[in-house]
This record gives C-alpha cells, sequence and structure tokens, in this order.
C-alpha cells in the first residue's frame, strides 16, 4: 500500500477508535448515535483514501521512516507515562483522553516536513488545541467533557484523513 493510502488508512482507523472507545462517556442515547456516525463516517473516509489514484513518487526516506518512528516510540512512552501521572499523581483519570489526544497531536508535527505532507501541521495543532480547550472544559464541568473532546478528536482526524486525499486528488486533477 503506497504511503499516503496507508496514513491515511491509519489515521481512519485511530479516528474510528478514538470515536468507538469515547463515546461511552456520553450521556443518554448518544453513544449509539455517535458510534453509527463514526462508523459511517469511517467508511467514507475510507472509500475517499482508497479511491484516489496511486501518485508516482519516490518511498519515503530513510530518514523520514527514522522521524516517523521516533515519534511514535515518543507518543507511546508520553502517553503512557503522562497517564500515569495524571492518575496516580493528580487523581483525575477523567483528563487521561485529553491527556492523549495530546500527544497525539503533537506526534504530528513532525510528519509535515519529513513527509513533504503539510496536511499534518492543522491536523496536529486542531488536536492540540481540542485537547487543551477540552481539558480545561473537562476541569471546569464534567467527565463528559474529556469524552465529548475525544469523540471530536476522532471526528477530526477522519476528516484529515479523507481532506489530505481530496487536497493530493485535487492539486493533481
Amino acid at each position: 500500500m503506497h504511503g499516503e493510502k496507508l496514513g491515511g488508512t491509519i489515521g481512519s482507523i485511530g479516528g474510528l477508535v478514538f470515536v468507538l472507545v469515547n463515546a461511552g462517556g456520553l450521556p443518554g442515547v448518544l453513544p449509539l448515535v455517535v458510534r453509527i456516525a463514526g462508523v459511517a463516517a469511517f467508511a467514507a473516509a475510507m472509500w475517499v483514501v482508497m479511491r484516489r489514484p496511486t501518485p508516482a513518487g519516490e518511498p519515503p526516506t530513510r530518514q523520514s521512516l527514522r522521524t516517523y518512528w521516533i515519534a511514535v516510540a515518543a507518543e507511546v512512552v508520553a502517553i503512557l507515562l503522562g497517564a500515569n501521572i495524571i492518575n496516580r499523581v493528580f487523581e483525575r483519570p477523567e483528563l487521561t483522553v485529553c491527556w492523549v489526544v495530546l500527544v497525539v497531536g503533537v506526534h504530528f508535527l513532525p510528519f509535515a516536513k519529513a513527509f513533504d505532507a503539510p496536511v499534518f501541521t492543522p491536523l496536529a495543532w486542531s488536536l492540540i488545541g481540542l485537547a487543551v480547550a477540552g481539558g480545561a472544559l473537562a476541569l471546569a464541568t464534567t467527565a463528559t467533557a474529556a469524552a465529548a473532546t475525544a469523540v471530536i478528536a476522532g471526528f477530526v482526524l477522519l476528516g484529515f484523513s479523507s481532506l489530505g486525499s481530496l487536497r493530493k486528488a485535487e492539486a493533481g486533477a
């Protein structure tokens, strides 16, 4: 699978996971509605990602792949350490999901340059801003805000997975 399609697929799967896992923290009938919408958005995103013609070009460089693996490793370590501190030191487990959204956002920042894919920059800053706003809202209100933050982050990932594919398709058309 070509790198852009692989990236769109990974982003779409990640977005779907955010939606499905965190919808349970929403009140009433919302978990069911949000999960159905998430599955529909995932199907649409995957259709957009897969319908694109595979662009000609060189595979990622070793440096790009090194950047990718360093970012992913740092992401895993940051999520685990941060979650541990949030849960054990601050005793605010509801904020863990906002931390995860923040770290996922930060991990996209080096990808824009490494893969010459500008779509990663607004994706990163969207998730970072969402995590900060959602964390503040969760502190000021209820844990539902944290769950909603993660669900919205999932839809953001799904949207950017599609958007990245559409932008490349429009540029090539």
